[in-house]
């Protein structure tokens, strides 16, 4: 299980999911002041109250590590474990759409927006999601030429 390839994958993509519902993903300027932090569940205003606005973005990332995390135990069931594995893809590029909205969004109200470091985490999962993705494949490509060979 640990010592396949994709199982290594899923893991960092749950640890980069994790990480980054963690850490700001950006935050809302005006006139060069800090306005507002924007985290994945919530918007932290200059003064100290939270706003739980896009708890959405928050959803989608915690979704997406409970399912690559589960992934990795399906290492019997490898279709089943590439149709998470695509799901998980999808999740991500919803992530970056909602990620988007928001932004623009709430950039009406709080300012001009500026990106955070922590919000390029789910597109290194995205690259990593579609290394899982090749690797099951390939695996299952193997299966069915010994099962051919027989």
């Amino acid at each position: 299980m640990i010592q396949r390839i994709q199982s290594v994958y899923l893991f960092l993509i749950t640890v980069l999911a994790v990480v980054t519902l963690c850490l700001p993903i950006g935050r809302f300027l005006q006139d060069g002041v800090l306005t507002a932090e924007l985290y994945n569940l919530y918007l932290t205003p200059a003064n100290g109250e939270s706003v739980y606005a896009p708890w959405a973005l928050f959803a989608l990332l915690l979704l997406v590590a409970v399912s690559s995390f589960g992934c990795i135990f399906l290492f019997k069931k490898r279709m089943l474990q590439v149709r998470i594995i695509i799901f998980n893809a999808l999740l991500l590029v919803g992530y970056y759409i909602a990620y988007g909205v928001f932004a623009f969004l709430l950039g009406k109200t709080w300012g001009t927006f500026a990106l955070g470091w922590a919000a390029g985490m789910p597109a290194i999962a995205l690259i990593l999601d579609y290394l899982a993705f090749r690797a099951v494949m390939k695996d299952e490509m193997i299966v069915r030429s010994l099962d051919r060979l027989r």
